[in-house]
């Protein structure tokens, strides 16, 4: 049973919620394609080999955690933004996207995610004001860094960055998946004993040495795969949808 484009995107802002964040791109319907969905396709990024995946599918609408129109980009449709809007146009696909709002649901975001899949099952809001999105856990046991690092590794099927020790004991985790190594800060202010997130930057090297803190960076793509499939999952069972997730390959 095909499922309203109208209907899909009430429902998905009813369980993401996106009215209660300030991001830094719209959130929801970005493209409109035809009004029937039957087929669901979910990625990481609106990129133009995912774009061209779901098309050979034949996909009716897309859902990813980056999506277009961000705060800061040119505003003229020319290059690279003109061809990927001219496929979806063309192929009559819809576009729609979350992206804080993805990252921060309780049970489907990427970061509950995450936290599942490395065995942690409770958490609480990294930023207690409610201000940005993470998570922070205590264990009931210690690991070790390496632990982590090992777990990450055969998540992301990559070698990730660790600063810090391997056999160092760590029960405190705060992790944030994306481009979130700004939030090492909350993490020490939540008193955590390790911070995992997707990227790293020059100075977050330096911040960790210094302050004592295990980082870990996974990668920016491979941390936040989980939650676009998640949701997916739900919207295909909840309107009898065929659903697919591609995973366009990324070593950031």
């Amino acid at each position: 049973m095909p499922v309203s484009l109208r209907e899909l995107q009430q429902e998905l802002d009813r369980l993401l919620q996106p009215r209660q964040f300030h991001d830094y791109c719209p959130n929801g319907l970005q493209v409109e394609g035809r009004p029937q969905v039957r087929r669901l396709v979910t990625g990481v990024t609106a990129s133009q080999a995912l774009v061209d995946a779901a098309i050979d599918w034949r996909a009716d609408a897309i859902l990813v955690h980056h999506g277009y129109f961000w705060k800061g980009e040119a505003p003229v449709v020319t290059g690279m933004k003109r061809r990927r809007l001219a496929a979806l146009l063309g192929a009559d696909v819809s576009l729609l996207a979350y992206h804080l709002p993805l990252d921060a649901h309780p049970e489907l975001g990427n970061n509950a995610c995450l936290g599942r899949l490395l065995g942690i099952e409770e958490s609480e809001p990294l930023h207690p004001g409610g201000e940005g999105v993470g998570s922070v856990a205590t264990l009931d046991e210690p690991l070790s860094a390496g632990d982590f690092v090992d777990r990450l590794r055969e998540l992301a099927g990559r070698e990730p960055l660790h600063i810090g020790d391997r056999e160092r004991e760590v029960q405190r985790v705060a992790w944030c998946t994306g481009a979130a190594q700004g939030y090492i800060d909350a993490a020490l202010a939540v008193r955590a004993d390790l911070y995992i997130t997707g990227e790293a930057s020059e100075q977050t090297v330096h911040t960790a040495r210094e302050e004592g803190i295990d980082f870990i960076a996974a990668g920016h793509h491979a941390t936040e795969r989980y939650g676009v499939q998640a949701v997916g999952e739900s919207m295909a069972e909840r309107f009898d949808l065929q659903h697919r997730f591609i995973d366009i390959e990324n070593p950031v």
